[in-house]
């Protein structure tokens, strides 16, 4: 940085019906998005609203757009993503904005609901646990989708989703893919079925946006694939 203040363009969504404001904020060696949003708010406009948790990167709820690139924004420093000496941030995009950079995450969550993203048990504590495979190929698929935090990151860069609001999107469709691999999950069928309807995944173009900006590195789109593939295994088996 070679300024002693940051332009700081703040995309203020509903309620300031997506007007922009400017502001100059201090510049300081190892600063995040996520504290120059904080300083805004602190010591400029005590009106702004924005939503964060934990500031380590473990909750996934400051999540916003970082000049049009969806990321937490406390582990994202703004030296890196700084044009010139400027810098916009706005609220999530495919989600409704509630007020300024705080967006309604419940539609993020129907989907993930809809998609059939809880466990599927059948056991009671009568029957012993379920052995795990730990090295089985679907034990491996499973566990490669279980630190998906729900940060809706990819659900932002999801061209699919801003084209088609019935698309269960990236994050329910992996957590989809999970529990089908899980040895312990009894909801195949159920699965299958709900993600092979109108808004499941062969609504995937495969651009790999999800993929691409997925923080913790998780690959939802190899997991739409699979998703893809098994559905129309199921399909075929049906028809014969």
């Amino acid at each position: 940085m070679t300024s002693k203040f940051l332009k700081v363009t703040i995309e203020r969504g509903a309620a300031a019906k997506n007007a922009q404001q400017v502001f100059d904020v201090p510049a300081h060696e190892s600063q995040t998005v996520l504290d120059v949003v904080s300083w805004i708010q602190q010591c400029a406009d005590p009106t702004l609203s924005y939503r964060y948790a934990c500031r380590v990167g473990m909750c996934g709820s400051c999540a916003m757009m970082v000049n049009g690139v969806p990321r937490w924004t406390c582990r994202t420093h703004i030296s890196k993503v700084l044009d010139g000496n400027a810098v916009t941030i706005g609220p999530l995009r495919n989600l409704p904005t509630i007020k300024d950079l705080v967006v309604d995450m419940d539609p993020f969550f129907d989907k993930w609901v809809a998609a059939e993203g809880m466990h599927h048990g059948g056991r009671t504590r009568e029957h012993p646990i379920a052995p795990v495979d730990e090295k089985s190929a679907a034990r491996i698929e499973a566990s490669a989708g279980i630190e998906c935090i729900n940060c809706s990151i990819c659900y932002a860069a999801c061209d699919t989703v801003a084209g088609n609001p019935e698309y269960l999107g990236p994050a329910a469709l992996l957590r989809a893919w999970t529990l089908l691999n899980d040895d312990k999950d009894e909801g195949r069928d159920a699965i299958l079925a709900a993600v092979s309807g109108k808004g499941g995944c062969h609504n995937c173009h495969s651009m790999g946006s999800c993929t691409a900006y997925c923080p913790n590195e998780l690959d939802p789109m190899s997991a739409i694939a699979g998703l893809k593939r098994e559905t129309t295994k199921s399909f075929l088996g049906r028809v014969r």
